[in-house]
């Protein structure tokens, strides 16, 4: 897309390429997502960036009326399976927070020179940055959403000091951590823990149309007792489930948005035991849902064939939903749901309080590698040998699932797809598709209903 085209959209308004780009006016100072309903302004003042980062790189402040930190992410990063979509995923995933640009060179296989290098060439911004602009944007959801005190804000938010914090905030939004906080009108002065009981409410953007529906009766049918529930009727259901996170757990919801509700995001809850875990846990609920997807390029492509076009038509934003806990997943979809909730009751960790029917968090791989049928898996997952965090590489990935006993090529796609979130796998037992490339996860969910 050249910058007339981006231009075009701006002009238009057009919420298509909200979180694709962003642009900046060099008269007032700001950046804003490409459906910011302020005037247009003249082309000549208009910069674009490819990320929220990389335009406050260059000193612009977030507008106040769109706020386009809040914008559904790329769905290129989820399509690319490069350095750089790859290293995208785990910043999303909070590793810069927990183990600095080092750390996160170190997963990709790259020196931290050569990922700073990478990834300023194509988003304007190193990985430093792209971290620095995630905590100010989780660091205004808890000053505008919870009591919290502001000291304890800075650190759940992953900053190193206070100071740092303020810095910053001020940067990117041009007012003071209390001003921010004035605007929404919440209260100061609750303790951590009568925020973490009370939880922080968010709302959780997508791009497009959302096939809400269908996604609820997919998490309603694999619904696994003890650590995820789907309550109320169809239009007003609530998904609610547990997590395994790097400092604690915690406990998710979102509601079921009823169809021909407005609004393009969907409401959700986060009871983090740790309030530094808030990020990650947001961005699993955010693959869990597939929210970052691009449901019009998906169905300019598919739509395109007279074998999908029907279909496609008759069910706007189809998501491919992918996994919390995408080790998890994996071991479920080996041993099946029956065994799964025995493995819940048997080797699951307690949850400290239980809320409800949620009671445990799903066992940690290396409690189940003596199990006859998910051993194996377990144990390549424990110590490494497969990876399926955010950041690991898809092929390599498929690859070592492949090479385990017991996991059978139907597993190792239904593990790409959901446990990877991989947008582009074909479905064994039908006719690949090339053309439908790279959107075969999405061409699987039309076929198969």
């Amino acid at each position: 897309m050249d910058e007339d085209t981006r231009y075009q959209a701006v002009s238009s308004r057009d919420a298509r390429f909200d979180g694709v780009f962003f642009f900046a006016v060099a008269t007032t100072g700001i950046y804003c997502r490409p459906s910011c309903p302020a005037v247009t302004p003249k082309r000549r003042n208009v910069s674009f960036f490819p990320t929220a980062a990389a335009a406050q790189g260059h000193g612009f402040r977030a507008c106040r009326r769109c706020r386009p930190d809040a914008v559904p992410g790329s769905a290129e990063w989820n399509v690319r399976a490069d350095v750089v979509g790859r290293a995208v995923r785990m910043i999303g995933d909070g590793v810069v927070d927990r183990e600095g640009v080092p750390g996160l060179a170190g997963r990709l296989g790259y020196s931290a020179r050569q990922v700073q290098r990478q990834l300023t060439a194509e988003l304007g911004a190193g990985p430093v940055a792209l971290a620095r602009a995630q905590r100010a944007h989780t660091a205004r959801l808890l000053l505008q959403t919870t009591a919290l005190p502001v000291t304890e804000i800075a650190f759940a938010s992953g900053f190193a000091s206070v100071r740092q914090f303020n810095e910053t905030i001020r940067a990117v939004y041009a007012r003071t951590p209390t001003e921010l906080r004035a605007e929404s009108g919440t209260g100061t002065g609750a303790g951590p823990r009568t925020a973490l009981a009370a939880g922080v409410p968010l709302r959780l953007a997508h791009r497009g149309p959302y096939a809400t529906g269908e996604v609820f009766d997919l998490l309603a049918a694999e619904a696994l007792p003890g650590v995820e529930e789907v309550v109320g009727a169809p239009g007003a259901r609530t998904y609610r489930r547990t997590l395994r996170l790097p400092y604690g757990t915690g406990i998710v919801s979102v509601d079921e948005r009823a169809p021909g509700r407005a609004g393009r995001w969907l409401e959700a809850r986060i009871h983090p035991t740790e309030l530094r875990d808030l990020t990650t846990a947001v961005q699993r609920l955010r693959r869990l849902l597939d929210l970052d997807a691009d449901p019009y390029a998906v169905a300019e492509r598919l739509g395109a064939d007279p074998r999908l076009a029907a279909e496609v038509a008759a069910r706007p934003g189809v998501r491919s939903p992918g996994a919390a806990e995408p080790e998890e997943f994996a071991l479920r979809t080996l041993v099946g749901p029956g065994e799964a909730a025995r493995l819940v009751e048997a080797y699951g960790t307690p949850l400290e309080t239980p809320c409800g029917t949620l009671t445990h968090v799903f066992p940690e791989p290396a409690a189940l590698t003596g199990h006859p049928v998910a051993g194996p898996l377990a144990t390549a997952l424990a110590d490494g040998t497969v990876r399926l965090d955010p950041g690991a590489d898809r092929d390599a990935s498929a690859a070592a699932l492949a090479a385990v006993p017991s996991v059978g090529p139907e597993a190792v796609a239904v593990i790409r797809t959901r446990a990877l979130a991989d947008p582009d796998v074909p479905s064994p037992g039908l006719p690949d598709h090339p053309e439908w490339r790279p959107w075969r996860s999405y061409a699987t969910r039309y076929l198969r209903g």
